[in-house]
């Protein structure tokens, strides 16, 4: 989920689609940082106390919020199926084969991801264009 994540916010702000108004209290806005890579490393990257502002919230999350064994499921019974109540699309009235089938059709979509976004990754740090994304 992290890489498809990962791979639409390298497409969505690739395409010039930025939150707007302010990111920081000196008036800076979202569109003002590179994209890609580059917002991190680079020499316009984004403040060091911002970037470690966001690995304590994701660390946050992973720690407190989203356990596999929330709302009485049964740890480890499918890791990833966080079950925090707020959106239930019926999984536990499933039979096993629509469940097998649907965590399959996840995997394969996760798989899927983690190769777009290391192929963004690479292309971006080989240079040049790529067709869809333009120039890196």
């Amino acid at each position: 989920r992290i890489c498809q994540l990962a791979f639409l916010g390298q497409i969505t702000t690739r395409a010039g689609i930025h939150l707007s108004g302010s990111i920081d209290t000196a008036g800076n806005s979202f569109d003002s940082y590179p994209n890609g890579a580059a917002a991190v490393f680079g020499p316009d990257a984004i403040p060091s106390a911002g970037f470690w502002q966001i690995v304590a919230f994701v660390g946050a999350l992973e720690l407190g919020v989203m356990k596999d064994s929330a709302n009485g499921a049964a740890p480890g019974e499918f890791v990833g199926d966080f079950r925090n109540g707020a959106i239930d699309f019926g999984w536990d009235s499933f039979d096993d084969e629509t469940k097998l089938a649907k965590r399959a059709i996840e995997l394969n979509n996760g798989r899927a991801a983690m190769m777009g976004i290391l192929g963004l990754m690479v292309h971006e740090q080989l240079g040049g264009s790529v067709p869809i994304v333009g120039e890196l």
